[in-house]
């Protein structure tokens, strides 16, 4: 190229590395030189001479939760701070994981990796490359740590006990399968029994409106629920389908309370109370924590405000009158 362009070696050298540097009418031969020969950079090359290459790979468990608003913060974030990313999904469990993973790291292509699923290389580096496990999520992509949080539950039964409600069901999701489920349903169970109130069942399904209807059509006419916790807003906007469906009114005969803060339940009618789940907090804190591996630097202090917290909307309320 340097002999298509009619400069030296360490003219193109420079134009690669920073090609304002060069004069204009020199500039503009190595463009030429670039484009005729369709030349791009070899990045493990580049990255074995400067140990940079502005790139960053995120690892993750192949499955059908898919953590889009996740990745796209964490995805921001690295752009953010100059940084390209590449996403990675495997199929397996932490043992494909961290082969991917120790491959990745010895191709000399990336600068840093951050593992969303569980590995078994933590806190290791594999050819000095910073590698941090978040464990976000499990080997089919479900939930765990912050996001299998059970806490609201409780925060959301005391708040309704509050306002009056005595009787109570869950409809918890899919038990089998997710500890968000177990642990919610834990969670609903204990809080009842501690506070003196009734429930009408706690019942295990999938997270579709489907289910949330079919829960409401089978209580039977002389039920005395009043308030329902759902496993997540699809659920819970199956839930307050059925009791319109039933002649009841949404809050006034039943309350009703999701998990996600989906868009969809804001605009609802009425309005979805919910829980709100802040992913994108997760995704740049955990982008943030490999920065720092990068770099050198402290890790960062975790924000204060929790990942979990309740929004309050139309669909609960005091219990109005008893169905008759």
């Amino acid at each position: 190229m340097a002999s298509l362009a009619g400069v030296s070696h360490t003219t193109v050298s420079r134009y690669l590395q920073d090609k304002d540097s060069l004069k204009p009418k020199t500039r503009v031969k190595v463009e030429f030189a670039v484009k005729t020969l369709d030349y791009r950079p070899n990045l493990v090359a580049r990255s074995m001479r400067t140990r940079h290459t502005n790139r960053l790979a995120i690892v993750l468990a192949y499955g059908m939760h898919f953590p889009g608003r996740l990745l796209a913060a964490a995805s921001q974030t690295a752009h953010e701070a100059g940084y390209q990313v590449e996403i990675v999904s495997v199929e397996g469990g932490p043992a494909a994981r961290s082969a991917r993973i120790d491959e990745l790291a010895r191709s000399g292509q990336v600068e840093g990796i951050l593992a969303f699923s569980p590995i078994t290389l933590k806190g290791k580096k594999t050819n000095r490359v910073p590698i941090v496990e978040s464990s976000t999520y499990d080997d089919k992509l479900h939930g765990l740590a912050e996001l299998a949080d059970a806490t609201p539950v409780r925060e959301i039964i005391e708040y309704l006990a509050g306002l009056g409600h005595r009787t109570f069901l869950h409809v918890s999701g899919d038990i089998a399968n997710f500890a968000s489920a177990r642990n919610r349903k834990s969670v609903y169970l204990e809080t009842i029994e501690r506070l003196g109130l009734h429930s009408a069942g706690a019942i295990g399904c999938d997270w579709s409106a489907q289910r949330g209807y079919d829960a409401i059509m089978a209580l039977p006419d002389d039920t005395e629920v009043t308030a329902v916790v759902a496993a997540n807003d699809v659920v819970a906007m199956g839930v307050v389908r059925a009791a319109l469906d039933r002649g009841w009114k949404v809050p006034d005969d039943l309350s009703v309370f999701g998990w996600d803060d989906e868009e969809i339940g804001r605009f609802a009618t009425p309005s979805l109370s919910t829980v709100a789940v802040d992913r994108e907090a997760q995704g740049r804190v955990a982008i943030q924590r490999l920065l720092a591996e990068i770099r050198g630097e402290p890790a960062p202090t975790p924000p204060e405000q929790k990942i979990n917290r309740l929004i309050f909307r139309e669909s609960t309320a005091a219990p109005g009158h008893r169905r008759g």
